[in-house]
Protein backbone atom coordinates (compact mmCIF):
# COMPACT_ATOMS: atom_id res chain seq x y z
CA UNK A 1 0.00 0.00 0.00
CA UNK A 2 2.69 2.58 0.86
CA UNK A 3 4.51 2.05 -2.44
CA UNK A 4 1.30 2.50 -4.40
CA UNK A 5 0.87 5.37 -1.73
CA UNK A 6 4.26 6.54 -3.24
CA UNK A 7 3.36 6.52 -7.07
CA UNK A 8 0.46 8.32 -6.61
CA UNK A 9 2.02 12.08 -5.03
CA UNK A 10 -2.04 13.50 -4.24
CA UNK A 11 -2.74 10.11 -2.30
CA UNK A 12 0.62 10.18 -0.63
CA UNK A 13 0.42 14.13 1.05
CA UNK A 14 -2.78 13.09 1.76
CA UNK A 15 -1.52 9.97 4.04
CA UNK A 16 1.06 12.57 5.33
CA UNK A 17 -1.38 15.40 6.37
CA UNK A 18 -3.11 13.02 8.20
CA UNK A 19 -0.38 10.82 10.05
CA UNK A 20 0.79 14.63 10.85
CA UNK A 21 -2.46 15.63 12.41
CA UNK A 22 -3.40 12.48 13.89
CA UNK A 23 0.16 12.36 15.93
CA UNK A 24 -0.42 15.93 17.20
CA UNK A 25 -3.42 14.95 18.67
CA UNK A 26 -1.55 12.05 20.00
CA UNK A 27 -2.37 11.48 24.27
CA UNK A 28 0.62 10.97 26.76
CA UNK A 29 2.11 7.11 26.68
CA UNK A 30 -0.10 5.60 29.28
CA UNK A 31 -2.97 5.88 26.90
CA UNK A 32 -0.64 4.14 24.54
CA UNK A 33 -0.20 1.03 27.15
CA UNK A 34 -2.31 2.24 30.34
CA UNK A 35 -2.10 -1.34 31.38
CA UNK A 36 1.15 -0.03 32.88
CA UNK A 37 0.11 3.18 34.38
CA UNK A 38 -3.48 3.14 35.33
CA UNK A 39 -4.91 -0.07 36.99
CA UNK A 40 -8.51 1.24 36.11
CA UNK A 41 -8.64 1.94 32.74
CA UNK A 42 -7.09 -1.37 31.12
CA UNK A 43 -9.82 -3.23 31.45
CA UNK A 44 -12.08 -0.42 29.79
CA UNK A 45 -9.55 -0.14 26.96
CA UNK A 46 -9.67 -3.52 26.61
CA UNK A 47 -13.57 -3.84 26.42
CA UNK A 48 -13.62 -1.09 23.76
CA UNK A 49 -10.17 -3.48 21.31
CA UNK A 50 -12.61 -6.18 22.05
CA UNK A 51 -16.21 -4.86 20.86
CA UNK A 52 -14.33 -2.87 18.19
CA UNK A 53 -12.69 -5.85 16.68
CA UNK A 54 -15.53 -8.66 17.15
CA UNK A 55 -17.78 -6.21 15.20
CA UNK A 56 -15.69 -5.94 11.97
CA UNK A 57 -15.43 -9.41 12.54
CA UNK A 58 -19.10 -10.09 12.65
CA UNK A 59 -19.74 -8.14 9.18
CA UNK A 60 -17.65 -9.57 7.59
CA UNK A 61 -18.47 -12.88 8.46
CA UNK A 62 -21.88 -11.68 7.24
CA UNK A 63 -20.84 -10.64 3.79
CA UNK A 64 -18.41 -12.98 2.73
CA UNK A 65 -21.10 -15.64 1.51
CA UNK A 66 -22.51 -12.77 -0.14
CA UNK A 67 -19.56 -11.18 -1.94
CA UNK A 68 -20.83 -12.43 -4.97
CA UNK A 69 -24.21 -11.01 -4.98
CA UNK A 70 -23.29 -7.92 -3.56
CA UNK A 71 -20.28 -7.40 -5.16
CA UNK A 72 -16.50 -6.65 -2.90
CA UNK A 73 -16.98 -2.79 -2.99
CA UNK A 74 -20.32 -3.10 -1.77
CA UNK A 75 -18.50 -5.07 1.15
CA UNK A 76 -16.62 -1.81 2.18
CA UNK A 77 -19.39 0.70 2.18
CA UNK A 78 -20.81 -1.99 5.22
CA UNK A 79 -17.54 -2.06 7.04
CA UNK A 80 -17.67 1.90 6.52
CA UNK A 81 -20.81 2.09 8.13
CA UNK A 82 -20.00 -0.21 10.84
CA UNK A 83 -16.79 1.74 11.75
CA UNK A 84 -19.20 4.77 12.13
CA UNK A 85 -21.30 3.35 14.45
CA UNK A 86 -17.93 2.21 16.48
CA UNK A 87 -17.02 6.03 15.71
CA UNK A 88 -19.82 7.17 17.84
CA UNK A 89 -19.17 5.75 21.06
CA UNK A 90 -15.22 4.23 20.95
CA UNK A 91 -12.06 5.97 21.98
CA UNK A 92 -9.59 6.56 19.10
CA UNK A 93 -6.96 3.74 19.82
CA UNK A 94 -9.81 1.35 19.45
CA UNK A 95 -11.19 2.59 16.22
CA UNK A 96 -7.70 2.97 14.49
CA UNK A 97 -7.09 -0.54 15.42
CA UNK A 98 -10.83 -1.19 13.44
CA UNK A 99 -10.18 0.69 11.12
CA UNK A 100 -6.65 -1.05 10.04
CA UNK A 101 -8.09 -4.59 10.97
CA UNK A 102 -11.40 -3.79 8.67
CA UNK A 103 -8.38 -3.00 5.81
CA UNK A 104 -6.51 -5.81 6.14
CA UNK A 105 -9.90 -7.83 6.44
CA UNK A 106 -11.38 -6.48 3.28
CA UNK A 107 -7.92 -6.76 1.20
CA UNK A 108 -7.52 -10.23 2.54
CA UNK A 109 -10.88 -12.14 2.21
CA UNK A 110 -12.61 -9.84 -0.53
CA UNK A 111 -10.38 -7.74 -2.64
CA UNK A 112 -9.42 -10.63 -6.12
CA UNK A 113 -7.09 -11.94 -5.87
CA UNK A 114 -8.61 -13.38 -2.63
CA UNK A 115 -6.40 -15.02 0.22
CA UNK A 116 -3.49 -12.51 -0.58
CA UNK A 117 -2.59 -9.10 0.35
CA UNK A 118 -1.47 -8.48 -3.04
CA UNK A 119 -4.28 -6.39 -5.60
CA UNK A 120 -3.74 -6.35 -8.89
CA UNK A 121 -6.21 -3.70 -10.02
CA UNK A 122 -4.98 -0.17 -9.78
CA UNK A 123 -8.15 0.75 -9.30
CA UNK A 124 -9.24 -1.61 -6.64
CA UNK A 125 -5.63 -0.23 -4.90
CA UNK A 126 -6.94 3.05 -4.93
CA UNK A 127 -10.27 2.27 -3.96
CA UNK A 128 -8.37 0.44 -0.71
CA UNK A 129 -5.99 3.42 -0.45
CA UNK A 130 -9.23 5.39 0.06
CA UNK A 131 -11.14 3.11 1.96
CA UNK A 132 -8.24 3.54 4.97
CA UNK A 133 -7.77 6.83 4.57
CA UNK A 134 -11.44 7.26 4.93
CA UNK A 135 -11.59 5.20 7.77
CA UNK A 136 -9.06 6.76 9.50
CA UNK A 137 -10.11 10.39 9.41
CA UNK A 138 -13.66 8.77 10.62
CA UNK A 139 -12.33 7.84 13.96
CA UNK A 140 -9.75 10.89 14.25
CA UNK A 141 -12.63 13.09 13.70
CA UNK A 142 -15.48 11.58 15.66
CA UNK A 143 -12.20 11.46 18.92
CA UNK A 144 -11.74 15.79 18.58
CA UNK A 145 -15.71 15.86 18.29
CA UNK A 146 -15.62 13.92 21.52
CA UNK A 147 -12.65 15.64 22.93
CA UNK A 148 -14.37 19.27 21.95
CA UNK A 149 -17.54 18.42 23.82
CA UNK A 150 -15.64 16.93 26.83
CA UNK A 151 -13.70 20.73 26.98
CA UNK A 152 -17.20 22.33 26.70
CA UNK A 153 -18.43 20.28 29.36
CA UNK A 154 -15.58 21.04 31.59
CA UNK A 155 -15.49 24.42 30.71
CA UNK A 156 -19.12 24.96 31.99
CA UNK A 157 -18.53 22.53 34.84
CA UNK A 158 -16.10 24.92 35.86
CA UNK A 159 -18.39 28.16 35.30
CA UNK A 160 -21.26 26.40 37.52
CA UNK A 161 -18.33 25.96 40.42
CA UNK A 162 -17.20 29.53 39.72
CA UNK A 163 -20.98 30.55 40.28
CA UNK A 164 -21.79 28.29 43.21
CA UNK A 165 -18.63 29.31 44.67
CA UNK A 166 -19.65 33.21 44.79
CA UNK A 167 -22.87 31.99 46.09
CA UNK A 168 -21.36 30.39 49.07
CA UNK A 169 -19.03 33.15 49.94
CA UNK A 170 -21.61 35.84 50.09
CA UNK A 171 -24.13 33.64 52.12
CA UNK A 172 -21.16 32.66 54.36
CA UNK A 173 -20.13 36.30 54.77
CA UNK A 174 -23.72 37.42 55.47
CA UNK A 175 -24.70 34.53 57.56
CA UNK A 176 -20.74 34.86 59.54
CA UNK A 177 -21.07 38.30 59.79
CA UNK A 178 -24.18 38.62 61.62
CA UNK A 179 -23.91 36.67 64.76
CA UNK A 180 -20.04 37.19 65.04
CA UNK A 181 -21.43 41.37 65.12
CA UNK A 182 -24.02 40.40 67.71
CA UNK A 183 -21.20 38.60 70.10
CA UNK A 184 -18.75 41.25 69.32
CA UNK A 185 -21.13 44.05 70.04
CA UNK A 186 -22.50 42.57 73.45
CA UNK A 187 -19.29 41.66 75.03
CA UNK A 188 -17.23 44.58 73.92
CA UNK A 189 -20.69 46.58 75.87
CA UNK A 190 -20.18 44.21 78.86
CA UNK A 191 -15.93 44.93 79.19
CA UNK A 192 -16.55 48.73 78.78
CA UNK A 193 -19.91 49.60 80.79
CA UNK A 194 -19.68 48.89 84.14
CA UNK A 195 -23.19 50.70 85.04
CA UNK A 196 -25.55 48.08 83.21
CA UNK A 197 -28.03 46.37 85.25
CA UNK A 198 -28.69 42.75 85.78
CA UNK A 199 -31.41 42.44 83.30
CA UNK A 200 -29.46 43.93 80.45
CA UNK A 201 -26.04 42.14 81.60
CA UNK A 202 -28.23 38.77 81.36
CA UNK A 203 -29.74 39.77 77.58
CA UNK A 204 -26.72 40.60 76.38
CA UNK A 205 -25.18 36.88 77.57
CA UNK A 206 -28.55 35.66 76.07
CA UNK A 207 -27.72 37.19 73.13
CA UNK A 208 -24.27 36.39 72.98
CA UNK A 209 -25.19 32.39 73.46
CA UNK A 210 -27.94 32.79 70.98
CA UNK A 211 -25.34 34.28 68.34
CA UNK A 212 -22.92 31.63 69.98
CA UNK A 213 -25.17 28.77 69.12
CA UNK A 214 -26.26 30.38 65.44
CA UNK A 215 -22.87 30.39 64.44
CA UNK A 216 -22.04 26.53 65.66
CA UNK A 217 -24.58 25.58 63.95
CA UNK A 218 -23.03 27.44 60.57
CA UNK A 219 -20.11 25.55 61.21
CA UNK A 220 -20.99 21.87 61.54
CA UNK A 221 -23.41 21.92 58.80
CA UNK A 222 -20.48 23.38 56.61
CA UNK A 223 -17.89 20.01 58.33
CA UNK A 224 -21.65 18.00 58.22
CA UNK A 225 -21.73 18.72 54.18
CA UNK A 226 -17.91 18.11 53.96
CA UNK A 227 -17.88 15.11 54.67
CA UNK A 228 -20.57 14.44 53.06
CA UNK A 229 -19.11 15.63 49.62
CA UNK A 230 -16.02 13.66 50.08
CA UNK A 231 -17.84 10.09 49.63
CA UNK A 232 -15.78 8.85 52.89
CA UNK A 233 -19.03 9.28 55.48
CA UNK A 234 -19.29 5.47 57.02
CA UNK A 235 -22.49 5.09 59.96
CA UNK A 236 -21.44 3.36 62.91
CA UNK A 237 -24.50 1.20 63.42
CA UNK A 238 -25.52 0.15 66.62
CA UNK A 239 -28.79 -0.52 68.71
CA UNK A 240 -31.03 2.80 68.69
CA UNK A 241 -34.02 3.48 71.33
CA UNK A 242 -36.25 5.69 69.04
CA UNK A 243 -37.67 7.33 72.52
CA UNK A 244 -34.11 7.81 73.57
CA UNK A 245 -33.00 9.68 70.36
CA UNK A 246 -36.29 11.78 70.18
CA UNK A 247 -35.69 13.15 74.12
CA UNK A 248 -32.04 13.67 72.82
CA UNK A 249 -32.89 15.99 70.25
CA UNK A 250 -36.09 17.84 71.83
CA UNK A 251 -33.77 18.25 74.49
CA UNK A 252 -31.08 20.31 72.14
CA UNK A 253 -34.15 22.19 70.61
CA UNK A 254 -35.51 23.40 74.02
CA UNK A 255 -35.21 27.03 73.03
CA UNK A 256 -36.27 26.73 69.69
CA UNK A 257 -39.03 24.55 70.17
CA UNK A 258 -40.32 26.18 73.98
CA UNK A 259 -42.88 28.37 72.12
CA UNK A 260 -44.69 25.33 70.01
CA UNK A 261 -46.81 22.63 71.09
CA UNK A 262 -44.42 19.47 70.27
CA UNK A 263 -46.18 15.80 70.01
CA UNK A 264 -43.88 13.16 70.22
CA UNK A 265 -45.49 9.19 69.48
CA UNK A 266 -42.92 6.58 69.67
CA UNK A 267 -45.16 3.09 70.45
CA UNK A 268 -43.85 1.05 73.78
CA UNK A 269 -43.00 -2.16 72.00
CA UNK A 270 -41.29 -0.24 69.37
CA UNK A 271 -37.89 -2.58 69.02
CA UNK A 272 -34.58 -1.23 68.73
CA UNK A 273 -33.41 0.25 65.16
CA UNK A 274 -29.52 -0.46 64.04
CA UNK A 275 -28.69 3.34 63.73
CA UNK A 276 -26.06 5.61 63.49
CA UNK A 277 -27.57 7.51 66.88
CA UNK A 278 -24.89 10.42 66.04
CA UNK A 279 -25.67 10.89 62.41
CA UNK A 280 -29.64 10.32 62.99
CA UNK A 281 -29.26 13.23 65.62
CA UNK A 282 -28.40 15.96 63.32
CA UNK A 283 -31.17 14.55 60.61
CA UNK A 284 -34.03 14.83 62.75
CA UNK A 285 -32.27 18.41 64.41
CA UNK A 286 -32.10 20.34 60.95
CA UNK A 287 -35.41 18.83 60.30
CA UNK A 288 -37.16 19.98 63.64
CA UNK A 289 -35.04 23.13 63.63
CA UNK A 290 -36.94 23.61 59.92
CA UNK A 291 -40.10 23.14 61.26
CA UNK A 292 -39.51 25.19 64.12
CA UNK A 293 -38.98 28.21 61.61
CA UNK A 294 -42.02 27.93 59.71
CA UNK A 295 -44.53 26.97 62.26
CA UNK A 296 -45.92 29.77 63.97
CA UNK A 297 -46.06 30.31 67.45
CA UNK A 298 -48.58 28.11 69.25
CA UNK A 299 -48.34 26.25 65.99
CA UNK A 300 -48.21 21.88 66.64
CA UNK A 301 -45.21 19.58 65.41
CA UNK A 302 -45.49 16.39 65.34
CA UNK A 303 -42.94 13.57 65.59
CA UNK A 304 -43.60 10.11 65.02
CA UNK A 305 -41.71 6.96 64.70
CA UNK A 306 -42.70 3.01 63.83
CA UNK A 307 -41.85 0.39 62.30
CA UNK A 308 -43.22 -0.71 58.99
CA UNK A 309 -42.21 -3.37 56.34
CA UNK A 310 -39.07 -3.77 58.66
CA UNK A 311 -38.28 -0.57 57.92
CA UNK A 312 -37.86 2.24 60.29
CA UNK A 313 -40.46 5.12 59.34
CA UNK A 314 -40.23 8.82 61.06
CA UNK A 315 -42.52 11.52 59.97
CA UNK A 316 -41.81 15.36 60.92
CA UNK A 317 -45.11 17.33 60.29
CA UNK A 318 -45.64 21.01 61.30
CA UNK A 319 -48.23 22.92 61.17
CA UNK A 320 -46.61 26.08 58.73
CA UNK A 321 -47.75 27.46 55.32
CA UNK A 322 -46.31 24.16 53.22
CA UNK A 323 -44.42 24.28 50.87
CA UNK A 324 -45.08 25.67 46.94
CA UNK A 325 -45.48 22.96 44.33
CA UNK A 326 -42.04 24.34 42.60
CA UNK A 327 -40.38 23.94 46.25
CA UNK A 328 -40.87 20.55 46.82
CA UNK A 329 -38.82 19.11 44.04
CA UNK A 330 -35.61 21.20 45.34
CA UNK A 331 -36.22 22.04 49.11
CA UNK A 332 -33.91 19.04 49.83
CA UNK A 333 -31.22 20.16 46.90
CA UNK A 334 -27.43 21.88 48.72
CA UNK A 335 -27.57 25.06 48.74
CA UNK A 336 -31.53 25.82 47.68
CA UNK A 337 -33.71 28.29 49.64
CA UNK A 338 -37.07 29.07 48.45
CA UNK A 339 -38.08 32.86 47.80
CA UNK A 340 -40.41 33.27 50.69
CA UNK A 341 -37.36 31.64 53.23
CA UNK A 342 -36.74 33.45 56.25
CA UNK A 343 -33.58 35.04 56.97
CA UNK A 344 -30.20 32.81 57.86
CA UNK A 345 -29.03 29.81 56.71
CA UNK A 346 -27.33 28.54 53.94
CA UNK A 347 -30.12 26.14 52.60
CA UNK A 348 -27.55 23.02 53.82
CA UNK A 349 -29.61 21.70 56.90
CA UNK A 350 -32.10 19.53 54.93
CA UNK A 351 -29.84 18.07 52.18
CA UNK A 352 -27.54 16.84 55.04
CA UNK A 353 -30.56 15.53 56.18
CA UNK A 354 -30.88 13.92 53.38
CA UNK A 355 -27.30 12.39 52.53
CA UNK A 356 -27.30 11.00 56.28
CA UNK A 357 -30.36 9.24 55.94
CA UNK A 358 -29.10 7.73 52.21
CA UNK A 359 -25.80 6.71 53.60
CA UNK A 360 -28.27 4.73 55.94
CA UNK A 361 -29.51 2.87 52.88
CA UNK A 362 -32.89 4.75 53.58
CA UNK A 363 -34.06 7.75 51.23
CA UNK A 364 -36.50 11.25 52.72
CA UNK A 365 -39.67 12.27 51.23
CA UNK A 366 -41.54 16.10 51.29
CA UNK A 367 -44.72 16.75 50.85
CA UNK A 368 -48.14 18.89 51.89
CA UNK A 369 -50.24 17.98 54.41
CA UNK A 370 -53.75 17.59 53.36
CA UNK A 371 -54.75 20.03 56.61
CA UNK A 372 -52.15 22.49 56.15
CA UNK A 373 -48.23 22.46 56.58
CA UNK A 374 -45.03 19.99 55.36
CA UNK A 375 -44.46 16.28 56.45
CA UNK A 376 -40.98 14.95 56.12
CA UNK A 377 -40.83 11.14 56.19
CA UNK A 378 -37.85 8.95 56.65
CA UNK A 379 -37.80 5.47 55.31
CA UNK A 380 -34.67 3.47 56.76
CA UNK A 381 -34.47 -0.25 55.98
CA UNK A 382 -32.43 -1.75 59.15
CA UNK A 383 -32.01 -4.55 61.54
CA UNK A 384 -34.83 -4.59 64.21
CA UNK A 385 -34.32 -6.07 67.79
CA UNK A 386 -37.41 -6.88 69.84
CA UNK A 387 -36.67 -6.10 73.70
CA UNK A 388 -39.53 -7.90 76.03
CA UNK A 389 -40.52 -5.42 78.62
CA UNK A 390 -40.65 -6.60 82.14
CA UNK A 391 -43.88 -7.19 83.92
CA UNK A 392 -44.99 -4.79 86.57
CA UNK A 393 -47.34 -6.92 88.44
CA UNK A 394 -44.16 -9.56 88.89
Amino acid sequence: MIKMLRQSPFLYEIFMWLAFNFTLDLPPINHLCPMFFDKYKPMKLLHQYGISLAAITTVALLCYPLAGIIGYRSVALLLLFALSLLSLRMSLYPMLAAATVSALVWNFFFIPPQFTFHIDSVEDGLMFSMYFIVALLNGVLNARIRRAEELARQKEERANAAKLYDTIFNSLSHELRTPIASILGASDNLLTNSRLSEELKQNLYTEISTSSERLNRLVDNLLNMSRLDSGLLQPKLDWCDLGELFATVTRGLEKELKNHQLEVEVPDDLPLFKLDFGLMEQVLTNILYNASLYTPPGGKICLLGKLADNQCIITVKDKGPGLKPADIDHVLEKFYRPKEAKAGGLGLGLSIAKGFTEAHGGMISVENAADGGAVFTLRIPTEVLSVQMPNQDE
